[in-house]
């Protein structure tokens, strides 16, 4: 290699170090208190379903209900995210969830969790894309797929850590009047608060707003994006309301509904699963955590395989089928150790995805469509989490069987197999063609 490729990529290899190392973490912790607060209700339905008279069908509603949600605020979310820039726009999101999440305690009834569900999806919306677009502002195409998937690790992360400290939490029961689940959001709620009010400090929304890159670092990575964003892609340079309904843009979100479907289903109907075997709020923590710690490490080691090969396709369609084929599977058995074993063939099926599916779906987009585009994919595909959350609370109070609830599910994620092998061979036309049409 000629001496000035050498130190191209030296200056390349530095750059991309400082900026993961500066970025990363710490919206890995943003994100892993975010699914905390987002989840946590499942082990909450542990006591406060028979507290405040919660059933399976009405706690799979309120529990889906926040996707609902999600999806109606996301689009104009990010948005006002690319407006006002990710700094305030990602503190403000984090400040009111963690302060709705925290209300989550003084839930009476059916009604009062619908209404702060609902609140806490609106609250939450538009954090995740507004992520994926910020990632956009500081890394090459090249590096997506891995640091999606190591950012989104704290998703997997969230559940192994916190089921066994919300499991905890519960045993806090009778402290100061309150129940131990009240105790559980109010304390795993403070941390998102705080953090929101630390993003103003430490994000920036852009390479061209820090001093820590050095000048020759910072043109490096200013000329690698900008000759990206030059690269036609198949959603360029198209209306807000041609993104959002474009049939590119639409069929990824299908793909999308079979991962996020399945991983907000399990996250809050999966420590309830568990528990049915007769255990204890504790051994239900430590269990619930398994499926979630392996997904952690698979998930990054399928990111960086995805990245190392070039290949997103298979990358995204082959996870999306083990977690169908391991999900239909629990028809089979009414044993704790088989379940076990299918729920972390599941859960890392639907996090492994993660990292090659938004690595692609951002290669489709163009810069001008990115925002609209990926915010409208999220948001599409978290209503996958409002059909499988509620579904399988009403199947589970028509016929008592958790397995035959995870069936829409098992539906969903094929769906989104198949959807992204045929969006793989359909090699779309350009963005001129497109807007043709």
């Amino acid at each position: 290699m000629a001496p000035a490729a050498l130190e191209n990529l030296a200056l390349e290899t530095a750059t991309m170090r400082r900026v993961t190392l500066r970025i990363v973490p710490f919206l890995m912790l943003c994100y892993f208190i975010a699914f905390v607060d987002r989840v946590n209700a499942g082990f909450a339905a542990l006591q406060m379903n028979k507290d405040v008279g919660l059933s399976p069908a009405v706690f799979g509603l309120g529990g889906g209900i926040f996707f609902l949600a999600y999806f109606l605020f996301e689009v104009p979310s990010n948005l006002a995210l690319e407006k006002v820039g990710a700094r305030i726009w990602i503190a403000r999101i984090m400040i009111t969830w963690g302060l709705i999440s925290g209300a989550m305690a003084f839930v009476v009834g059916p009604y009062s969790f619908y209404f702060l569900r609902f609140l806490l999806g609106a609250a939450e919306a538009g954090f995740f894309p507004g992520v994926i677009l910020y990632l956009t502002y500081w890394f090459p195409a090249q590096y997506r797929a891995r640091i999606v998937a190591v950012f989104m690790v704290a998703i997997p992360a969230s559940s192994f850590l916190g089921s066994p400290l919300s499991a905890a939490l519960l045993e806090m029961e009778g402290i100061a009047g309150l129940h131990g689940w009240q105790w559980m959001f109010i304390l795993e709620a403070a941390p998102a608060v705080i953090l929101g009010f630390v993003t103003l400090f430490v994000l920036r929304n852009g390479p061209d707003d820090v001093t820590w890159l050095a000048p020759e670092q910072r043109a490096w990575l200013d000329a690698r994006l900008q000759s990206e964003r030059k690269v036609v892609r198949h959603v360029d340079q198209l209306s807000l309301w041609q993104v959002l309904f474009n049939k590119y843009v639409l069929a990824a979100a299908l793909v999308y509904a079979g991962s996020s479907g399945a991983s907000a289903c399990l996250s809050i109907w999966q420590p309830q699963i568990i528990k049915s075997f007769g255990l204890t709020n504790m051994q239900t923590g430590l269990l619930n955590s398994i499926p979630f710690g392996l997904a952690s490490i698979v998930m990054v080691l399928w990111g960086r395989q995805s990245d190392r090969t070039g290949e997103r396709v298979w990358h995204t369609a082959g996870p999306l089928a083990i977690t169908a084929a391991s999900l239909a599977s629990a028809l089979l058995t009414n044993s704790l150790v088989p379940t076990i074993l299918i729920l972390c063939l599941a859960v890392t099926g639907t996090y492994a995805i993660k990292g090659p599916f938004w690595a692609l779906s951002t290669e489709w987009l163009s810069a001008s469509t990115a925002a609209a585009g990926i915010a409208q994919i999220n948001a599409i595909g978290n209503l996958g989490g409002f059909i499988g959350t509620y579904s399988l609370g009403l199947i589970k109070d028509a016929t008592g069987s958790y397995a035959l609830g995870l069936l829409p599910l098992v539906a969903l994620t094929a769906a989104g197999s198949v959807m992204v092998l045929i969006l793989g061979r359909a090699r779309p036309r350009t963005a001129v063609a497109q807007a043709a049409e």
